[in-house]
């Protein structure tokens, strides 16, 4: 079975991409969920004409994400957050203060985005995490979490 992926599907695809997946898997998860749509005669066409029309807005999308990643690579982002006297801090790190703490910086990343290597987080140090910014580009960068 063929599909048209509306939405990053991990370890399947990306966005606008045609894949073949298992049946079941189609018609009972990624369907219903509004990751993908069939892709019959007619939507592989339409879809081939909005993938011809987008083409030349890629390329200036890739290199957006480009720069995005060296701006990325080369700075460290602190995460404050309330710890006990061990080093333990109260509750986890999730992508979700990864990316207020990206917003700090001025670089806005969506949370989704975002894999924190070795999660969950529980304790202050110095950790990694990547960002994938576009289909072609992932930056890897590392982030400290520092109690108060």
């Amino acid at each position: 079975m063929e599909v048209i992926l509306k939405k990053n599907v991990d370890n399947l695809g990306y966005t606008n991409e045609v894949v073949s997946v298992k049946p079941g898997y189609g018609r009972n998860f990624l369907i219903p969920q509004g990751y993908a749509t069939l892709a019959t005669a007619s939507a592989k066409k339409a879809h081939e004409e909005i993938m011809r029309q987008k083409s030349h807005k890629d390329s200036k999308i890739l290199a957006e994400a480009q720069e995005l990643a060296t701006k990325i690579e080369g700075s460290t982002v602190k995460i404050i957050t309330k710890a006990g006297e061990k080093g333990k801090i109260f509750g986890s790190v999730n992508t979700v203060q990864l990316s207020d703490a990206l917003k700090a910086e001025g670089i806005d990343i969506d949370r989704k985005s975002l894999k924190i290597k070795d999660e969950p987080i529980r304790e202050i140090g110095t950790y990694e995490a990547t960002a994938n910014l576009h289909k072609d580009v992932k930056a890897t960068f590392s982030f400290e979490v520092v109690g108060e």
